[in-house]
């Protein structure tokens, strides 16, 4: 349930100590010769255990190319990544969920995966589908779903795989104003709830302020980190919010200076 719009939520306290993510002087270069195209430059970044870090950056800056380092997708060209939270779970725009699968068949495939009994599954999968409000949807397939109730899915799925770390690729960039709106309690929820660390990838700027403990933001390709701004705003917080849009403000304006700095390169 959401607070009042007027109770001040204390921030969870980062479990763990040190860094559950490090990376160091990571570069990526796509191609080689005269079309080599760099896209992350000396990068250099700490997550905590137990934090919300959203990660700004214009489009083309290497913000999809960190999170696919990050989850071992692909390799930097150069630099080390030390992940010290187990492997992580990366979410897409896409809920990418399998159409000839139900809701339940999508869950228990990571449960297959893991090597866990059938009997096992279906209490995990029920357990998971409560958590993420959609208790009673096991049978339905995604076709039967709005875009949320996909998400919701995907988000279930992931953390059916016990990551502790949440990578997340604008994954409401595609849906409405109203469901967005949603599912940033649902995801706040869960990230207190479960102890996660959430690395959070966006263009909306808002949405980071909204979302996030820290924002990072990344220079024009190719992408390093040219700010971070922690986000000293008491929860629960809301998009249109006074505090939020003035923070947001401040961080847009470095990242115009970004973006101009990197036209005029």
């Amino acid at each position: 349930m959401t607070p009042p719009a007027d109770q001040t939520v204390a921030e969870p306290v980062l479990t763990g100590t040190g860094a559950v993510l490090s990376l160091h002087s990571v570069s990526k270069t796509h191609g080689t010769g005269p079309g080599a195209v760099p896209a992350l430059d000396s990068l250099t970044l700490d997550v905590s255990f137990g934090e919300f870090l959203c990660i700004v950056g214009a489009s083309g800056c290497g913000k999809s190319t960190l999170l696919n380092i990050i989850a071992g997708l692909d390799r930097p060209t150069s630099g080390t990544v030390e992940v010290r939270g187990g492997k992580p779970t990366l979410l897409f725009q896409e809920a990418a969920l399998f159409p000839w699968l139900t809701v339940q068949g999508n869950i228990e495939l990571a449960l297959k995966l893991r090597g866990i009994d059938r009997t096992h599954r279906r209490e995990t999968v029920a357990a998971l589908l409560d958590l993420v409000h959609l208790a009673g949807f096991a049978r339905k397939r995604p076709h039967e779903l709005s875009g949320g109730m996909r998400q919701r899915v995907a988000l279930a799925r992931a953390l059916a795989q016990q990551a502790e770390i949440l990578l997340m690729d604008e994954p409401f960039g595609a849906l409405d104003a109203m469901t967005r709106d949603l599912l940033h309690d649902e995801l706040e929820r869960l990230w207190r709830e479960t102890g996660l660390t959430v690395i959070f990838v966006t263009h909306n700027v808002r949405e980071a302020v909204r979302l996030g403990q820290r924002v990072a933001l990344l220079s024009s390709r190719p992408g390093r980190v040219a700010a971070e701004f922690p986000v000293p705003i008491g929860r629960p917080r809301r998009m249109e919010s006074p505090d939020v849009g003035r923070l947001a403000g401040v961080i847009t304006d470095q990242l115009r200076r970004e973006v101009r700095r990197h036209a005029a390169g």
